[in-house]
């Protein structure tokens, strides 16, 4: 039987929202004063490396975690409630997603260039956005099986470098299989956050908050890729 994860609807999703997710943390960093949007523990680093230089902590990234937490805990919850009446949870978190992020960009270009960080508006805005990236990563976990993360990179660095090595020195057929399998599939989400990083830049540095359409668009596509094949939807919903 195939595997989900080796389907070409799921490699096309899981490289679309890889490069969700390093546009929007790029566009946070450089334009909401070092905001990490999917890379959440890395505003504690910030945290902790403004507070022991004695400079203001920024209210943002001391909302991000719990904020990142209560939308993790909300987007289960929904998946839970849709999987209990038989419906597949692709869809509608990837609706959700794409809301959170419009709503992001919205606010985003209503305020205006270039937009205080610190402003209640913007710290609304940058939490839809962390919210959007929290339940991309449950939707990742629990309606892409086998498919790797799309927002936290050392993990998928780590765990394709391991199988690149079990590739080429391990010894059981069976494992080297599996290791290329894995490898492919982790090396598409690293492939796609780079990208998306690298465009999130050049559009940050272009066109401000305006930068957001990018991020936002690829949402809409992502629901629209979702919607290609009813087949491939009921595998990658099934829980």
């Amino acid at each position: 039987m195939e595997s989900v994860g080796d389907r070409l609807g799921t490699k096309v999703l899981t490289f679309v929202l890889s490069v969700i997710a390093g546009g929007v943390d790029v566009i946070g960093f450089l334009g909401l004063g070092a905001l990490f949007i999917a890379h959440i523990t890395g505003n504690l680093v910030v945290l902790a490396a403004r507070t022991a230089a004695g400079e203001h902590a920024s209210a943002a990234h001391l909302l991000s975690v719990p904020v990142f937490i209560v939308a993790l805990f909300a987007a289960r919850l929904l998946a839970a409630t849709l999987d209990r009446f038989g419906i597949a949870t692709l869809r509608p978190l990837l609706l959700l997603q794409f809301l959170f992020l419009a709503g992001f960009f919205a606010i985003s270009i209503a305020v205006g260039f270039p937009a205080d960080p610190s402003a209640a508006v913007m710290m609304l805005a940058a939490m839809l956005g962390v919210s959007a990236m929290a339940v991309q990563n449950i939707l990742v976990q629990i309606s892409l099986k086998e498919a790797p993360s799309t927002a936290v990179m050392t993990t998928n660095l780590t765990r394709f470098v391991v199988d690149l090595g079990e590739v080429w020195f391990g010894r059981d057929p069976a494992g080297r299989a599996k290791a290329v399998a894995r490898a492919r599939r982790t090396g598409i989400a690293i492939a796609g956050f780079v990208v998306g990083a690298c465009l999130g830049a050049w559009c940050q540095a272009r066109l401000g908050p305006w930068s957001l359409a990018m991020p936002t668009g690829l949402a809409l596509a992502a629901l629209a890729i979702s919607c290609c094949s009813d087949v491939f939807v009921q595998a990658a919903g099934h829980t």
